[in-house]
């Protein structure tokens, strides 16, 4: 079972690439030793990385950011092409749902992929969503990755 130090070394390495504008594959390839084969870990950290960037932008029904587009404009280091598609989306809109308080049943999702990466296309959305948070609220990155962390960092501490 993945530790809570294993999460955070999880969304640091995320986080730091978004933050220093670094590649994200970059961050990925450091996080892939924590993904235990057959396991959504650290999926789920990153979906709820997605759901704390789009709380710290203050989005809701009032306050809105669009996910149309998101991906070509936050992700454009990425081109997704057929069942990637479906990926990247569903890991987009996992976040959404998260932050608007759905409990997802990631398990029944990605068993249906038949591959073991719901974990990467997960963190490219986290990234996507605090880039389009940042851009779009007008958030500095490193404001925004410092309270990122500090909500990782509150979480752990929630579990022990």
């Amino acid at each position: 079972m993945p530790t809570d130090e294993e999460a955070c070394e999880a969304v640091e390495a995320l986080v730091g690439a978004v933050e220093a504008g670094g590649d994200i594959f970059d961050a990925l390839d450091t996080v892939r030793p924590l993904h235990p084969k057959d396991n959504t870990f650290p999926g789920e950290v990153f979906v709820r990385l997605a759901a704390d960037a789009l709380e710290e932008g203050g989005v809701s029904r009032e306050r809105p950011i669009s996910e149309e587009g998101l991906v070509d404009r936050y992700l454009p280091e990425c081109k997704f092409r057929g069942r990637d598609n479906h990926k990247i989306r569903y890991a987009v809109l996992a976040g959404a749902a998260v932050h608007g308080g759905v409990e997802l049943d990631l398990l029944e999702e990605v068993a249906n992929w038949s591959t073991d990466d719901f974990w990467s296309y997960a963190g490219l959305a986290a990234a996507a969503w605090a880039r389009a948070v940042a851009d779009q609220r007008g958030i500095a990155l490193p404001a925004l990755s410092a309270r990122l962390r500090a909500r990782a960092g509150a979480g752990k501490a929630a579990h022990q």
